[in-house]
């Protein structure tokens, strides 16, 4: 399931819980089966219909999620940041591709090791728990992203969802994505995108280069998130 998108912000990564444990820390044990991974940026490396055999979590780097419709279109389904886990999956195999965005490190888990640290841990299972079901209300947050929200309101909610997850204190977000793929996430074209950005910028929301943005009003863009502001 993707653990980023639209929504709140968030990250429940393993080392909450290895923290929440103390010395009956799961990760410790568990961080012996991990094999970590390095992978280049625009690389597709989990496929659609691939054996649900691993999950994963991201030490570096952005990840998104990825479904290829029947005419060759793409939705992006979610990002995915440093600390986010991802490759759960209520079948036997993955329904979306994963692909880097960025340069990555990540760290693989096979999931027959999962359900033996259920066992032994049970604490960790609740806390999978929860993730799943926060995932559920982020796909909930998507959907009416998609399905009722006016191109302005799309943006300026990713932009918010980027601010929180991962803004800096001034204000700076680094967007690793391309505006194409912001497109393919929030169901527009990528001269509608661009052309939001363009107003947002000259509102005085935003102060946008190619790679960055600053949210210079939150208040004003929250609202505009939100339908109160046109």
């Amino acid at each position: 399931m993707p653990l980023s998108t639209a929504g709140s912000a968030r990250s429940l990564a393993f080392p909450a819980i290895a923290r929440a444990r103390g010395k009956a820390d799961p990760m410790a044990r568990f961080s012996l089966a991990y094999e970590s991974r390095t992978i280049v940026a625009g690389k597709t490396f989990l496929h659609e219909g691939d054996p649900a055999a691993m999950f994963f979590t991201i030490t570096e780097g952005t990840v998104e999620l990825v479904k290829l419709l029947s005419d060759g279109r793409r939705a992006i389904l979610g990002f995915l940041f440093r600390g986010d886990i991802f490759g759960f999956s209520a079948e036997d195999s993955y329904d979306y591709n994963a692909e880097a965005v960025t340069p990555l490190i990540l760290r693989r888990f096979p999931r027959r090791q999962l359900q033996r640290m259920y066992s032994d841990f049970p604490g960790m299972e609740s806390q999978i728990l929860k993730l799943v079901s926060r995932e559920l209300a982020i796909a909930q947050d998507h959907m009416v992203l998609l399905g009722r929200k006016s191109a302005h309101e799309r943006v300026a909610s990713f932009l918010l969802m980027l601010f929180h997850r991962i803004g800096r204190r001034d204000g700076w977000i680094e967007l690793p994505m391309s505006r194409a793929d912001i497109a393919d996430y929030l169901g527009l074209t990528t001269e509608t995108v661009s052309r939001v950005f363009t107003v947002l910028k000259a509102s005085g929301c935003i102060v946008s280069s190619c790679s960055r943005v600053r949210i210079s009003d939150v208040e004003a863009l929250a609202e505009l998130a939100g339908g109160v502001a046109r």
